[in-house]
């Protein structure tokens, strides 16, 4: 999502003037040559944050993950989401320039130069024993690829103004946002790993931290860690998901296309989610280092994390499997089928037209929930998301239709055939002789509205109206 230019310069401006207060803070002082460099930081820092496709990795989150830290944590939370490979289509040219000395591509991978290949980098090879890589490693995406190279980059930018130690106390944070990572199979935690690297890293480089300083060091990145998961854990599961519906475009780029992506790709990206939903564990979304955060503090978060996932699952499924639907009807026209053409357009500005919505007829005995999880997740379906998306309705008419019609436990008995369908074990046509014929009836005919309403505006110039 590239930022409007005031917006740029305005976060470009609050990027270096961050930049300035932490350096100053550990340093004393910022001459001229310092500010000159750290402007070019902010710019290259903000260039990113605001590529096309980052919808939720933008500034306003390394801003909202830094607040409240203290020097070491700013600095690191500016710079730990720069690079995100999946997101960016890659690593763009103004950032390669840090990394292309120790890094290669080959087979659409990413790999550390083998070691003979190496320059003879103290920084380099610190921030190596942070991650526990060696030369020749192959960087994967999903096990600190992005982290590494974001807090290779931050070293590189930041070498010539701050010491090594603090260099490496700033990659040990962003270390620590490497996420959803459980212990080692001897029950090792992942602070308990990084405290172990941060004392080889003292020993190599004489550091001289002492064992209450190692400690210190990892309670503050759990701290920037958590901070950077804190939406998992909102008192608000519409705030939830709206950072959720936010995050899905960004791996999932044919949704920036409004009103032309396919019912297959809304649906994979549905999909997707759910399925990244429903395997998070809570204590591997946050973490708890000797007394950072508190006991009760730490059990606030799970509980608020369950919750949240647990909704955000339900919701996810019923939306699934009134997508799953639509596919199977779309299948009848052909493959590759517009979203749009199956449902009507999305609100566009100055124009109107028919949308699958204004068909779906009143349910007689419509269900009613029973629990304050279904209530919460049926006023979800039904009134919406509080945020705007460009992508997607706010809420969820087919879905709230389903529910209302067949219950919550009923529509999760039609995602036990959704999931064969998906699978390929059973046609479209056999996932609707699984659904009510009514439900299925009542469909087609809003579909088949559509269409007229389509033909009318073509035949006769009316239709979508100015």
């Amino acid at each position: 999502m590239v930022a409007e230019p005031d917006s740029y310069q305005h976060s470009s401006e609050q990027c270096y003037e961050t930049l300035k207060r932490a350096v100053l803070e550990l340093r004393g002082d910022v001459d001229v040559e310092v500010e000159r460099q750290l402007r070019r930081t902010a710019t290259l820092i903000i260039q990113t944050m605001t590529g096309f496709w980052r919808c939720f990795h933008t500034p306003k989150h390394i801003f909202e993950v830094g607040e409240e830290g203290d020097a070491i944590e700013v600095l690191a939370a500016l710079f730990h989401d720069l690079v995100y490979v999946q997101v960016d289509h890659g690593i763009g040219v103004n950032i390669s320039r840090y990394i292309a000395p120790y890094v290669r591509e080959e087979d659409r991978q990413l790999w550390i130069l083998d070691p003979e290949e190496l320059p003879d980098d103290p920084v380099f090879t610190a921030i190596c024993i942070l991650f526990g890589f060696h030369g020749g490693d192959v960087l994967k995406p999903y096990g600190g690829q992005n982290e590494f190279l974001s807090a290779l980059i931050a070293s590189k930018s930041l070498q010539e103004i701050l010491s090594l130690k603090d260099l490496v106390a700033i990659a040990a944070c962003i270390e620590s946002t490497i996420p959803f990572r459980p212990p080692l199979g001897d029950g090792t935690t992942v602070s308990e790993q990084l405290y172990q690297r941060l004392a080889l890293s003292s020993l190599r480089y004489d550091f001289h931290w002492s064992e209450q300083d190692l400690t210190d060091l990892v309670r503050r990145a759990v701290r920037l860690a958590n901070r950077d998961v804190v939406n998992f854990a909102s008192s608000s599961s519409t705030f939830f998901l709206d950072n959720t519906w936010n995050l899905i475009p960004e791996t999932n780029h044919d949704l920036r296309n409004a009103n032309s992506y396919t019912v297959d790709g809304y649906r994979r990206s549905i999909q997707n989610m759910e399925g990244f939903m429903s395997s998070r564990q809570p204590q591997y979304i946050f973490r708890q280092y000797k007394g950072e955060p508190d006991d009760d503090t730490y059990a606030e978060l799970l509980q608020r994390t369950e919750h949240n996932l647990a909704v955000a699952c339900l919701y996810l499924r019923a939306k699934l499997v009134s997508i799953a639907l639509i596919e199977a009807l779309s299948l009848r026209i052909g493959r590759d089928i517009p979203l749009s053409m199956m449902m009507g357009g999305l609100p566009t500005e100055g124009l109107r037209g028919a949308t699958l919505e204004q068909f779906l007829v009143t349910v007689p005995r419509s269900y009613e929930p029973t629990t304050e999880m279904e209530r919460e997740v049926m006023l979800l379906l039904e009134k919406g998301r509080t945020g705007d998306s460009d992508y997607d309705l706010k809420n969820s008419p087919v879905a709230t239709f389903l529910v209302k019609s067949l219950g919550f436990a009923g529509v999760m008995e039609l995602l036990k055939s959704v999931r064969r369908f998906f699978a390929k074990e059973i046609t479209g046509e056999d996932l609707l002789q699984h659904c009510p014929g009514e439900l299925v009836d009542t469909l087609t005919l809003g579909m088949s509205h559509i269409y007229e309403y389509r033909k009318t505006a073509v035949l006769h110039g009316k239709g979508c109206l100015p």
